[in-house]
């Protein structure tokens, strides 16, 4: 026994060796996946709703669920279906915020170009950087004076332009403004005479994104909105009959929870899909 144990670990030791002359590649640098609370802290940022965090959100959620769980309960008597309307229930807070979220991203995809034109124009007329950010809270656009004001506390208040930037990059969570801040982060600390090209170039490239990006989304806006017209169809026929308590009597079986659990998982999967298909690409947050 003694003998084919030694045996084996001389063969292991051999195979070791030889794997050594071949080392494995290095791993291709991939994005890197952030947790779904920081995600969800960057859908809170853009709704711009203060005093949000993502845990009261999903605290939210689950209360939401739960209260919804014990009213259909109480008035149908049927877990299942008390269940399948609890789940819709606990996703809307999260629904709303996200859809705040998008609403804003496309308001403030128009206005971002007129923002860099302005930081643009302080530039050349001799400004400071602080200064022309600080201005931004008085004469910009409306949808963004208020992180900018708040920038302008933040710098007054420490005197350090680089924290006040990173601050006004959390308030914003947004691609453009990530851009913009380290683009004045480097002309502020290494010095340049190419910022306002660039800023010109950003605002030429930012007009043409939202324009093209308008376009498409007015023409596959038919497509989500008849996603979300055939997945509410079922559920809303599922509300009226529970309001007639003979109709209900199905779905207290084992064969009815079934037939509930396959609608809702078709439903979601259906839905996802055909969302996954008409989404357009989103640009992500590489300067964070």
């Amino acid at each position: 026994m003694s003998g084919i144990l030694l045996g084996l670990l001389l063969g292991v030791g051999l195979a070791c060796i030889w794997w050594s002359f071949w080392p494995a590649p290095p791993r291709p640098v991939g994005r890197v996946r952030r947790s779904f609370t920081a995600r969800l802290a960057d859908e809170i940022a853009v709704a711009e709703i203060r005093g949000l965090g993502p845990l009261a959100l999903l605290a939210a959620c689950g209360v939401a669920g739960a209260l919804v769980f014990l009213l259909v309960l109480a008035m149908t008597a049927v877990p299942a279906i008390a269940l399948a309307f609890a789940v819709m229930a606990g996703y809307a807070p999260l629904a709303l915020v996200r859809a705040r979220a998008r609403k804003r991203r496309a308001q403030l995809r128009d206005v971002w170009p007129d923002v860099v034109d302005h930081v643009a124009s302080a530039v050349r007329a001799g400004l400071a950087l602080p200064e022309a950010l600080v201005q931004l809270g008085e004469r910009g656009p409306t949808e963004l004076r208020q992180p900018f004001c708040d920038f302008a506390d933040d710098y007054r208040a420490t005197g350090r332009f680089s924290e006040a930037l990173d601050r006004l990059k959390s308030r914003l969570a947004d691609p453009v403004a990530d851009r913009l801040v380290e683009a004045l982060r480097i002309a502020r600390e290494v010095g340049g005479s190419d910022l306002g090209r660039v800023l010109r170039t950003l605002s030429t490239f930012l007009r043409e994104d939202a324009r093209s990006r308008a376009e498409l989304e007015a023409r596959q806006s038919w497509t989500v909105n008849a996603a979300r017209l055939a997945m509410a169809a079922p559920w809303v026929v599922l509300a009226l009959m529970a309001t007639r308590g003979s109709a209900l009597v199905a779905y207290r079986e084992p064969s009815g929870v079934l037939v509930l659990a396959l609608g809702a998982a078709v439903s979601l999967v259906a839905y996802r899909v055909m969302v996954r298909i008409g989404r357009l690409p989103r640009e992500q947050r590489v300067l964070r």
